[in-house]
């Protein structure tokens, strides 16, 4: 193990073997130079210090070890490749020591890695040029807590609080030092130094952010370098960690706002039976740009309705949610047909984004009777009705209207259809029915569709089955997820 290094004398170069002999006032390295220039540049008028020449060999290696190095570098290496593989310690390890004795610096000779590679070292004498020299590649800063605090900024007409950024706070605080580095360098790994005499203080600089403290007089190469290693790993373990939990919290806190925005239907006291299935087309997602409700108004009227917004984003899925509370309202309010649809327009047109978004709507209005039923189209494919004795079939869409938020003033005929005793009839969203049959390009459609579900009743399923075999056939005819948002409504009257 090394011989540890009193604080008020540094080792020279010649002593540890790694260089000539250097004038008395050399002290540990510095990066004062601008990336790229070499030490050795002008080797008749200077002479390497052991750190610079740590550098130096760092340097000289760099090609061989670029890439990406933790977690918190946001840079390419400076030839830009990216293909080097990530390993769980940085190699070429960069270390920035701030401390205002450079004389009397802790620092030995040699500082390596856990691959034995020399851990490169940058030293500051202030905050001021600590935050200069704090670049994306440094992994771990070493501070000596009995640097001088930032003092305020003398006020004047043009200061606005900090004097070259080395003034934050007070210096009734003894940490104030860590608590400004821990504040400049919230991604990088931090170690406080502090006398033996003061452990205390290490102590509690951990328990304000720094990762871990170590005590001068007992400090040598090999501790600092395992302690520099434990340090970055640790910090990158912290960050991942935290964000994890936020990203689990962001999920968790979507996911009960999805639900929620989900719609509960309303049929209390209809005899018709209600079966829905929803697919969002985005990864990771509960809500689409599909929007579905289904109310009964205070007549007996069984009102359904299914859309479908433009797009697959959360601002789509935010317009379908306003589209379908907005749509419940003047249902209830006793609104339906031409004039519901061009309220909703009005809606549309002031809630989108952009002028170019535009939404897809069928409502369908069931008399207290359950025989005959309205039918409005927007742009919409349409419903699909079948019944004992009577295949799977499409309603009329021969006088479909435009899809809403692209023809200003437009009008959306209701047509009157019969149903009759007995019938199952299902809303869906386009989604279903543009996955494709196979590898080719060729895509189920509305016939094909028509057809699937024909053999599903066939076989005698209904509701909730229906709806299961049915989105679950058209995926695996797709040979996969389906791309776009799916939506699916099933009502049913039995006599």
């Amino acid at each position: 193990m090394p011989v540890p290094v009193p604080r008020q004398r540094a080792i020279p170069a010649v002593e540890c073997g790694q260089a000539p002999a250097a004038s008395p006032d050399s002290g540990p390295s510095k990066e004062q130079a601008p990336p790229g220039t070499h030490p050795a540049d002008n080797p008749a008028t200077r002479r390497e210090h052991p750190t610079e020449k740590r550098e130096k060999t760092t340097d000289e290696t760099t090609d061989e070890t670029k890439g990406e190095t933790t977690a918190e570098t946001t840079g390419d290496s400076t030839d830009g490749s990216t293909d080097r593989r990530e390993s769980t310690v940085p190699t070429n390890l960069t270390l920035l020591l701030i401390e205002d004795d450079p004389g009397g610096s802790p620092i030995v000779p040699d500082l390596l890695d856990q691959a034995g590679k020399p851990i490169r070292v940058r030293t500051a004498r202030n905050l001021t040029e600590a935050e200069r020299l704090l670049t994306d590649d440094v992994h771990c800063i070493l501070l000596d807590l009995a640097l001088s605090a930032p003092a305020p900024a003398r006020p004047s007409a043009e200061s606005t609080g900090n004097s070259n950024g080395d003034s934050d706070g007070s210096g009734d605080d003894e940490l104030a030092v860590l608590r400004h580095v821990l504040e400049l360098a919230p991604r990088h790994a931090v170690l406080a130094l502090t006398s033996s005499s003061d452990a205390e203080r290490g102590a509690e600089a951990v328990a304000v952010g720094a990762q871990d403290y170590l005590l001068r007089d007992e400090l040598d190469g090999r501790l600092l370098s395992r302690a520099i290693r434990y340090a970055v790993e640790r910090k990158r373990s912290d960050s991942a960690e935290r964000r994890l939990a936020e990203g689990r919290l962001r999920a968790q806190e979507n996911a009960r706002l999805e639900r929620g925005l989900l719609p509960t239907p309303l049929l209390e006291g209809s005899p018709l039976r209600f079966a829905a299935r929803y697919r969002p087309g985005r990864s990771r997602a509960l809500l689409g740009g599909d929007f579905y409700d289904v109310v009964r108004t205070p007549d007996g009227t069984v009102h359904a309705m299914i859309g479908d917004v433009c797009g697959h984003g959360p601002d789509e899925a935010a317009l379908g949610v306003e589209l379908r509370i907005a749509w419940r309202a003047l249902t209830l309010a006793g609104l339906c047909g031409d004039e519901l649809l061009g309220t909703l327009q009005q809606v549309l047109e002031h809630e989108r984004a952009h002028d170019e978004i535009f939404a897809t709507l069928c409502a369908v209005d069931i008399s207290p009777d359950g025989r005959r039923a309205g039918l409005c189209l927007a742009g919409h494919p349409s419903p699909l009705v079948a019944g004992p004795g009577r295949p799977a079939r499409l309603l009329p869409y021969d006088n479909n209207g435009p899809a809403l938020g692209l023809l200003p003033g437009a009008r959306w005929p209701r047509m009157q259809v019969e149903l009759g005793a007995e019938w199952s009839l299902m809303l869906y969203t386009d989604g279903l029915i543009e996955g494709h049959v196979g590898e080719g390009r060729e895509r189920l459609g509305q016939d094909g569709m028509v057809e699937l579900v024909r053999r599903q009743f066939a076989e005698g399923l209904q509701g909730e089955q229906l709806l299961r075999a049915t989105v679950n056939e058209v995926r695996a005819l797709n040979g996969g997820e389906l791309a776009d948002d799916v939506a699916v409504v099933l009502l049913d009257r039995a006599p």
